[in-house]
C-alpha cells in the first residue's frame, strides 16, 4: 500500500530489501544445486557443438579444471534461471513508490529482460564467438603454433565474449525503462548518437577479431538496437506527451 510505504523507516526499507535478498539468495541455491544435473550436458553441446571446421582437444592443465569449468557452467545456469525472479524482486523493492499506472507500465519488461538476454546469448555464441575462434585459429597456424587449448581458457574466452553482448541486448530495455520514468527522451538520444555510435565501435572492435569484417558484422547488430531503441523512447515519449495534453485539457475544463 503507497500509504503504508510512505510510513516506512529507512529500518523498515533495509529489512524488506534483506528479505527479498534472502528468497533470492535461497531460489538461487536451490536452482543451483539444479545446475549440476545439467552441467554436463551444457558441457557436451558447448564442446561438440564449436565453430564449424575447428578440432577442438580441450585440455585440463590443473586438477581443478574440470571442477571449475562444471561450477561455472551451474552458475551461468543458474543465474539464468533465476534472473527474471530477481528482477522482480528489484521491482516489487521500487514499484511502492511508482504510481499504480507506472507499476503495471515497468512490470511488463520484467519477461523482456530475459527474452533480450537470451537473444543476446544466441548471438554471440552463434554468431561472434565462431568468428573470433577462427581468426584466432588460422593466426595461431600461419605462425605455426600448435594449438593446444586448456577448458578453463577456452570457457572463459567464450564468456568474455558472449556476456558484453548479451548485456548490450539490454539497451532497448533500458531506454523504454528510462523513458517510462522521463530520465530520457528521443531528442537527447538524437544528441547522444554521435558518442552512441563511437562507443559501439569500440566495443565492437573489442570484442572481435582484429579485422574489419567481423567488428562489422557486430557493429551492424548494435547500430541497429540503438535505433530500434529511439525508436522506442520516441513511440512512448509521444504517448506520455498525449496523456499530458490530454490532463491539461480535463485540467481547463
Amino acid at each position: 500500500m503507497p500509504d503504508e510505504q510512505d510510513g516506512m523507516s529507512v529500518v523498515d526499507h533495509l529489512s524488506e530489501l534483506r528479505k527479498r535478498l534472502f528468497v533470492t539468495l535461497i531460489l538461487f541455491a536451490v536452482v543451483l544445486v539444479g545446475g549440476f544435473f545439467v552441467a554436463h550436458p551444457v558441457y557436451d553441446y558447448l564442446t561438440t557443438h564449436g565453430p564449424k571446421g575447428l578440432e577442438l582437444k580441450l585440455n585440463a592443465f590443473s586438477f581443478w579444471d574440470g571442477v571449475n569449468v562444471y561450477m561455472k557452467i551451474a552458475l551461468i545456469v543458474a543465474l539464468a534461471i533465476t534472473l527474471p525472479f530477481m528482477i522482480y524482486q528489484i521491482w516489487a523493492f521500487v514499484s511502492p513508490g511508482l504510481k499504480p499506472k507506472e507499476r503495471r507500465a515497468t512490470l511488463k519488461y520484467i519477461p523482456f529482460v530475459f527474452i533480450c538476454f537470451l537473444i543476446g546469448v544466441a548471438f554471440g555464441y552463434f554468431v561472434v564467438f565462431p568468428l573470433a575462434m577462427q581468426f584466432t585459429s588460422s593466426l595461431n597456424k600461419q605462425l605455426g603454433l600448435v594449438e593446444t587449448y586448456g577448458i578453463t581458457d577456452y570457457f572463459k574466452f567464450m564468456t568474455n565474449i558472449i556476456l558484453p553482448i548479451s548485456l548490450l541486448f539490454e539497451l532497448p530495455i533500458v531506454v523504454l525503462f528510462l523513458t517510462q520514468l522521463r530520465l530520457l527522451n528521443p531528442k537527447r538520444l538524437k544528441k547522444m548518437r554521435r558518442v552512441a555510435y563511437f562507443a559501439l565501435v569500440v566495443i565492437s572492435v573489442m570484442i572481435t577479431p582484429p579485422d574489419f569484417f567481423s567488428a562489422f558484422l557486430v557493429l551492424v547488430p548494435m547500430v541497429l538496437l540503438y535505433e530500434f531503441s529511439v525508436m522506442l523512447s520516441g513511440r512512448m515519449h509521444r504517448q506520455q506527451l498525449a496523456a499530458d495534453a490530454q490532463r491539461r485539457a480535463e485540467y481547463e475544463n
